[in-house]
């Protein structure tokens, strides 16, 4: 008999706990008449307002691949990189010919110039100062 008499007082209680959360703490709040925003307060909170509801919510999108697609696609990637790491990997390729590859671009690449003289730099821009004219004068 206690036991019962425990289990509905607690029965009562956690009921009486949940609807003390099931209210509005804002609905008697009071606003400050001095306030610049009492006006715009009182105002808003009293206006009704359309809540969404369940019916709101959007079906879901049919034109997405299968959620077990992902993984095939993402084992996919995953193997095409394993076989590029094998392709690769030290060992697997040497460099041969090379001679005959840089021979046939120095030919495309035409004469080899020879470097430019540092005195005909300064020759070149001692005739650019002869020739300027200076700006008239204001």
């Amino acid at each position: 008999m206690a036991l019962r008499l425990v289990q509905s007082a607690s029965l009562v209680a956690g009921c009486a706990l949940l609807t003390g959360c099931a209210g509005s703490p804002f609905k008697d709040a009071k606003v400050d008449p001095a306030s610049p925003v009492a006006a715009d307060v009182t105002r808003i909170t009293r206006q009704p307002a359309k809540y969404p509801t369940f019916a709101d919510i959007p079906k879901p999108p049919t034109d997405i691949r299968p959620l077990a697609q992902y993984g095939a696609d993402a084992r996919t990637v995953l193997a095409a990189g394993e076989a590029l790491e094998r392709a690769t990997a030290p060992g697997t390729w040497t460099l041969e010919g090379t001679d005959d590859f840089a021979e046939k671009a120095r030919r495309d690449a035409g004469p080899q110039l020879e470097p430019p003289n540092p005195g005909d730099a300064e020759a070149f821009a001692r005739e650019l100062r002869e020739r300027a004219t200076p700006p008239p004068p204001r």
